[in-house]
């Protein structure tokens, strides 16, 4: 049965923009600091880590989205923003590890040229999805908006 009729979902651009841009600044921040802190700077002034230590940013990218979705029921700027991504079908549940993966597998699509990619996804679709949301069969709602859901 799908209850995504009960659930309301909105487009909520502010508080989705705030949520992702607190994910990622926190995520760049890292991965920035690592290059710095642990790179070899090369002849241009680049740094860059080889090998597996280049594994470490991936691997912070995967705690800070999929690993805080699936065992906390959200991702840092989905809590402070007051939001939570949850199955289409509309039962109030963390994410499954599979449904977290898709849909944050295709971040690097929706957050292209500063988010306008999802944006306009979100304005368009039926359940005000992006893109990594419709291939994980995911939908972004107010945490307000579950008090009454099971």
């Amino acid at each position: 049965m799908d209850k995504t009729n009960e659930v309301h979902t909105a487009p909520n651009i502010g508080r989705r923009f705030l949520a992702g841009f607190i994910d990622y600044f926190i995520i760049y921040t890292f991965t920035l600091a690592y290059l710095f802190f642990f790179g070899e700077q090369n002849e241009d002034g680049e740094y860059a880590v080889n090998g597996l230590p280049a594994l470490i940013p991936v691997i912070f990218w995967g705690l800070m989205t999929i690993g805080l979705e699936t065992t906390s029921g959200a991702t840092l700027g989905n809590t402070i923003a007051g939001l939570k991504a949850i199955p289409r079908c509309g039962t109030n549940r963390d994410l499954s590890f599979n449904e977290s993966f898709r849909r944050h597998l295709l971040d690097i699509i929706d957050m292209f040229f500063f988010g306008l990619v999802a944006i306009l996804i979100i304005k368009n679709s039926d359940h005000h999805q992006r893109l990594g949301d419709i291939v994980a069969h995911t939908i972004v709602v107010k945490k307000s908006a579950l008090k009454n859901i099971k």
